[in-house]
């Protein structure tokens, strides 16, 4: 009896950790399934514009986004002015330090005016601006010891960012596009060029017609631009800043649910 007893000793032991190392196993492998749908996610976070979509957050003229891919942290133009900019990054907790790239649109005060003020707080970046950019901006960016990378063509800046490279305005603007697998988003700053041919040249270095969403400032365009955006089959829409409120309201009553209200504060994930 007593061997009996020693021998079902060893195999309820055994059934116990068989049982503990598969539920290990599962949380494991749900630990890593969870980080690996994660690491695929974009999210695109407005931290100054024009228009407040989370209250507590400073408004002024002008635009700026966090974007975040898998790879690293894009801060996509800084607003007119840094002190606006840092404390609405702090209110949202992104911390300045965990940017990794700058990405300047145009030369306008309202999108660069907060440059100098962030680099003061993180200059281990690198500063992606239009090549015709003023060589005071880009003694600016040197002095407050960062670096710069002048941008003519369209241009890869990440493993998912691209560069639109400089359209022509005035002034010469670029745009960013983020490849996902929902199809290509594109971030515009002010849209000078025209917010259908940024979306055209998009597509076109993309070599694909699968427009997820297209976000940022569209510069005031006439209201046919929204139905040019259906022919052109973008899904979403998040236009902000210097679109125009009767722009916005006829992109609102079109897209319905696939309309994106943008403004400071705003968060889109796409998965």
């Amino acid at each position: 009896m007593k061997s009996k007893i020693l021998l079902i000793i060893p195999i309820i032991l055994f059934s116990f950790l068989h049982c503990g190392n598969n539920k290990e196993a599962k949380e494991s492998n749900l630990a890593v399934a969870q980080q690996n749908k994660k690491a695929k996610e974009i999210t695109i976070i407005s931290v100054y514009d024009n228009y407040q979509i989370k209250p507590g957050l400073k408004t002024a003229w002008g635009f700026a986004s966090l974007i975040k891919t898998p790879e690293e942290q894009i801060l996509f133009d800084t607003g007119g002015n840094s002190d606006v900019l840092l404390s609405n990054m702090k209110k949202l907790k992104i911390d300045p330090e965990s940017i990794d790239k700058v990405f300047i649109s145009h030369k306008h005060g309202d999108h660069v005016g907060g440059l100098k003020g962030f680099l003061e707080q993180n200059n281990n970046v690198t500063v992606y601006i239009p090549r015709s950019f003023p060589n005071s901006i880009k003694k600016m960016i040197l002095k407050q010891g960062a670096e710069y990378t002048e941008i003519s063509g369209p241009q890869k800046i990440s493993k998912s960012a691209y560069s639109t490279g400089e359209l022509t305005g005035p002034p010469t603007e670029q745009s960013i596009v983020i490849n996902t697998k929902k199809g290509i988003v594109v971030i515009t700053g002010c849209a000078h060029p025209g917010i259908v041919r940024i979306v055209s040249k998009a597509k076109e270095i993309m070599k694909t017609d699968r427009v997820f969403l297209v976000g940022g400032g569209f510069h005031k365009p006439s209201l046919s631009t929204v139905q040019k955006f259906r022919k052109m089959k973008v899904q979403k829409a998040a236009p902000s800043h210097c679109t125009g409120d009767k722009v916005r309201k006829a992109f609102e009553e079109e897209y319905g649910k696939d309309f994106i209200e943008y403004g400071v504060g705003k968060q889109i994930i796409v998965k």
